[in-house]
């Protein structure tokens, strides 16, 4: 996404790790599970892990990953036997301003009212439960959307505006869509990160309030282990967190 007011931050980590066999660093009973996106279409997946989340998106919001059938694939053949389903998927997030092509000039009524194309939180909630609709309906072929629990992966090298309650509203947009099609969501980020892009707390009434998170910043399978205990970003349980080792992204399941 081009030419937006977004703050331009880096992001570590992110998504994005290669190709590799499942389990934890150093020994050979799976633990974990893993995550994959179009960064590993020319790669060889995991194997034996015990459940799969497949990036949606092709590194931004407005874009679709070109294997995505086949991780799904790759996904739904996890071992299984955690809390977490064998298969979810995540999605790029972004709030780049009304200068790009595909923010909104028209809506429908939203709890911040009616978007005509402002810079506000009415199309910024609006641009966010539009990109939602079209990760449920263009980019994930005939999958039901309501048989996935779909997570914001909110990261600082997507396109941000200075102004949190327009990203807050963004991302309420994009989880009351989601919401709405029956589908669980959860939030991807570190803290420092959600701080930056959406504020130091979020409204009580706010869709994003007590939603599960997954903390990605762990440097093993121990501190991923721990940091189960950390807060969720909005008031919820941290469900999932996530450590990289040999340019591969594993996921521990707190549940």
């Amino acid at each position: 996404m081009l030419a937006s007011p977004a703050t331009a931050l880096a992001a570590k980590p992110s998504h994005g790790g290669s190709g590799g066999s499942g389990g934890s660093t150093g020994s050979t009973s799976v633990v974990t599970g893993n995550d994959v996106s179009w960064s590993q279409c020319s790669k060889a997946l995991p194997k034996g892990q015990l459940f799969g989340i497949v990036g949606v998106n092709a590194g931004l919001a407005n874009t679709t990953n070109p294997c995505f059938a086949t991780e799904l694939s790759w996904a739904n053949a996890s071992v299984g036997g955690t809390g977490q389903n064998k298969a979810a998927l995540y999605v790029n997030t972004a709030n780049p301003g009304n200068t790009v092509g595909d923010w909104p000039t028209t809506g429908t009524l939203n709890q911040y009212g009616v978007c005509s194309g402002g810079d506000n939180q009415a199309c910024a909630y609006q641009y966010g439960w539009n990109t939602a609709q079209l990760d449920a309906t263009n980019r994930i072929d005939t999958n039901n959307p309501a048989n996935f629990k779909w997570w914001l992966d909110v990261e600082t090298n997507n396109s941000w505006e200075a102004n949190t309650a327009n990203n807050v509203a963004d991302l309420e947009g994009m989880t009351n869509y989601f919401q709405s099609v029956g589908a669980k969501v959860g939030l991807y980020s570190t803290a420092t990160q959600w701080q930056q892009i959406a504020g130091s707390s979020v409204s009580s009434t706010s869709s994003l309030n007590g939603l599960d998170s997954w903390l990605p910043g762990s440097s093993n399978l121990s501190t991923a282990k721990t940091a189960c205990s950390q807060p969720g970003l909005t008031g919820g349980e941290t469900t999932v967190t996530q450590y990289t080792a040999r340019r591969v992204d594993y996921d521990y399941s707190c549940v």
